[in-house]
């Protein structure tokens, strides 16, 4: 599989962590942790993938993303 750059952030309104993939339209997964989110994300990437391959949908080359750091 790829390896597209994901965003992981807290977001307070639901109390959870937020894997999300830029890249990919739409695809992101939330965990009480940040390991359950990255988990999650990486069965959510596979499935968005799987999906646009069997529709026959542009599958997006991954982008280059910095290592940024929020506090």
């Amino acid at each position: 599989m790829p390896r597209y750059p994901i965003e992981l952030f807290w977001y307070e309104p639901d109390a959870s962590w937020v894997a999300n993939v830029p890249d990919l339209k739409s695809c992101s997964a939330f965990g009480d942790t940040p390991e359950e989110a990255l988990a999650e994300v990486q069965i959510a990437m596979r499935g968005w993938l799987e999906v646009a391959a069997e529709r026959g949908l542009p599958i997006p080359p991954p982008s280059e993303m910095p290592h940024r750091f929020a506090a």
